[in-house]
This record gives structure tokens, C-alpha cells and sequence, in this order.
């Protein structure tokens, strides 16, 4: 009944951008903040950036800023993450996520509801 699906991941070169949703059904967002995390292959999970109920507060990792952009459109009950200027680095499966409270540590603990994930490669 509760569930987030992200979509938008795929194969990019280099440098080029990809745009990912993280769309709630079951439930309303605008109660929630949201966070993105991803995860590499034998590594461990990563908060990537998060936004707070109302859009009013973000925040991002060190790694994507500049790069990455967190918006959300709560009337259509979605969370986007605009990626640009994309690096292999940038390669894993992208996760978001809902918790109650807003925190700019980018912890995964404080997130309570987890989307299935969407694969991201970046590879030339």
C-alpha cells in the first residue's frame, strides 16, 4: 500500500544527464521529506540528496554538487533528481526514500519508506 518506485535510470556517456522520478502511491508526500541514495556494486549505500516536505530545504553530497538537482512536485506526488554532467562514478542503483522528519546528514536511517531502485550507468 505503500511504496515508492523510482524511473528514469538507463545508460548515459559521460557527461551527459538523466533525470529520475520517485513517484508514492499509498500515500502523499507532502507530509514526507525525501531522500536519494545509491548504491555501487560491493559498496556501501550513499545519500546522495534530500529535500525537505515542502521543497524549502535541501542538501547534497559533496560528490554531486553542482551537478545533481533535487526538486519536487507534490501535487503530482513526485521527487525528481536532475543529474548532469554524469561520471562513471556516478554508476549505481539510485534509491529514494520518505521519513518524516527532514535531516541534511544524509543518513539512511531516518528514511522509512524505500523505493525498489533504478539503475544508473555511466560508461562510454
Amino acid at each position: 500500500q505503500l511504496q515508492l518506485v523510482e524511473s528514469g535510470g538507463g545508460l548515459v556517456q559521460p557527461g551527459g544527464s538523466l533525470r529520475l522520478s520517485c513517484a508514492a502511491s499509498g500515500f502523499t508526500l507532502d507530509g514526507y521529506a525525501i531522500g536519494w541514495f545509491r548504491q555501487a556494486p560491493g559498496k556501501d549505500r550513499e545519500g546522495v540528496s534530500c529535500i525537505s516536505s515542502r521543497g524549502v530545504s535541501t542538501a547534497y553530497a559533496d560528490s554531486v554538487k553542482g551537478r545533481f538537482t533535487i526538486s519536487r512536485d507534490n501535487a503530482k506526488n513526485t521527487v525528481y533528481l536532475q543529474m548532469n554532467s554524469l561520471k562513471p562514478e556516478d554508476t549505481a542503483v539510485y534509491y529514494c526514500a520518505a521519513g518524516t522528519y527532514y535531516s541534511d546528514s544524509l543518513a539512511p536511517i531516518a528514511y522509512d519508506y524505500w523505493g525498489q531502485g533504478t539503475q544508473v550507468t555511466v560508461s562510454s
